[in-house]
């Protein structure tokens, strides 16, 4: 399975019009392929006029009303071609991911999990270098950078550059980027002009097909449709055709590069090895002789309330430890199915529900 990522921060630059219309034709070459839609601004759900209940923001988010696992929200678009849909609420996500560990792997930690039988992964990006972007990159093992043939689009291109090598070096994720041509306006000699700048400075990473200007794509994304079931012999439709095979021809050298389950496997348990030993135990402890069930829920464990977050009674006190790396954590008790912050800590705060979190920081020893 290749999981490409497609970003660019520079809003207009064909990033969502790619994400849509290389699925449908992948999809189409017999591939399965399913988009997720990771922009707050949901363009790519809209432009496939697709309608939903639940989002990514509930996959993602830990504060979501509605917790549900990725194949629970997927829709389908056409034969091989599905959608995860996004809304407007993921654009919060950034501010929860802001104070938690490991919040560049959010996506990953899902799709490492993820059983399905697709071919092809495509994540549209919003358009900036936020948080959602990292977690796009650090989940997949490409990135499209979509590049207008004009001078604004170029000067963009190298901070998102430096934002995967970021990526790669920080987080030990190596991903290969590729720039692809679009909206380009043969019709302009400047277009030719930043056409041989991209070539001269992108040489080896281009892909060698472009999409031209045409104005079926703008008109099918109107019609909340893919170009192919809008115009399947307009030139947009041909361009992304193309494109698809491009990628498609790809394949094996992709296959030979790509990490297998079993190194990855290997890989997660040196870096579990390197970080056992910076685990704090903690204990937490709750005074309730009369209460039946104590469950301890927190960010920690993902709000669950099951035999994993269950607190153990001896003589009317209830505990559970916990080994947790340092930081800052959120955590409730939940007796007799009632939520309460700790009555002894006295470190609270506001949760977007109105009620009391009680916090929790844990510091190197």
């Amino acid at each position: 399975m290749r999981i490409i990522a497609i970003t660019n921060q520079k809003g207009g630059c064909g990033k969502t019009t790619t994400a849509i219309n290389l699925a449908a034709c992948l999809a189409t070459n017999n591939r399965k392929v399913l988009l997720i839609d990771l922009d707050p601004q949901s363009h790519a759900t809209l432009g496939l006029n697709i309608k939903y209940d639940l989002s990514i923001y509930n996959v993602l988010s830990k504060m979501a009303n509605k917790k549900v696992r990725l194949n629970e929200i997927i829709k389908s678009v056409d034969a091989n071609f599905d959608i995860a849909p996004s809304s407007i609420i993921l654009s919060t996500l950034e501010q929860e991911l802001s104070g938690e560990i490991s919040r560049e792997g959010r996506l990953w930690d899902v799709l490492s999990t993820f059983k399905s039988g697709y071919d092809y992964i495509l994540i549209d990006c919003p358009p900036n270098l936020g948080i959602l972007t990292i977690n796009a990159i650090r989940a997949s093992h490409e990135v499209i950078i979509p590049v207008e043939a004009s001078r604004f689009s170029l000067e963009g291109l190298s901070q998102l550059i430096d934002i995967i090598n970021l990526v790669r070096d920080r987080l030990n994720h190596d991903v290969c980027y590729q720039v692809l041509v679009t909206n380009f306006d043969s019709r302009l000699r400047h277009s030719f002009s930043v056409l041989k700048k991209i070539k001269a400075d992108f040489s080896n990473r281009l892909f060698s097909n472009m999409i031209h200007v045409n104005v079926k794509l703008k008109e099918a994304q109107s019609e909340g449709k893919h170009v192919l079931s809008y115009d399947k012999y307009c030139r947009g439709t041909k361009d992304y055709f193309s494109l698809a095979r491009e990628i498609i021809t790809q394949e094996k050298a992709i296959d030979s590069v790509v990490p297998k389950m079993p190194m990855l496997e290997k890989k997660m348990k040196e870096i579990l090895k390197q970080e056992l030993p910076k685990l704090n135990e903690v204990t937490f402890s709750l005074s309730a002789p009369a209460a039946s069930e104590v469950f301890l829920a927190a960010d920690f464990n993902d709000w669950k309330i099951d035999e994993s977050s269950r607190m153990e009674q001896k003589n009317g006190t209830w505990q559970k430890r916990i080994k947790l790396v340092p930081g800052r954590y959120h955590y409730r008790f939940v007796v007799d199915g009632k939520w309460s912050e700790d009555p002894v800590n006295p470190l609270k705060e506001t949760n977007p529900f109105g009620e009391m979190d009680s916090l929790l920081d844990v510091i190197n020893k």
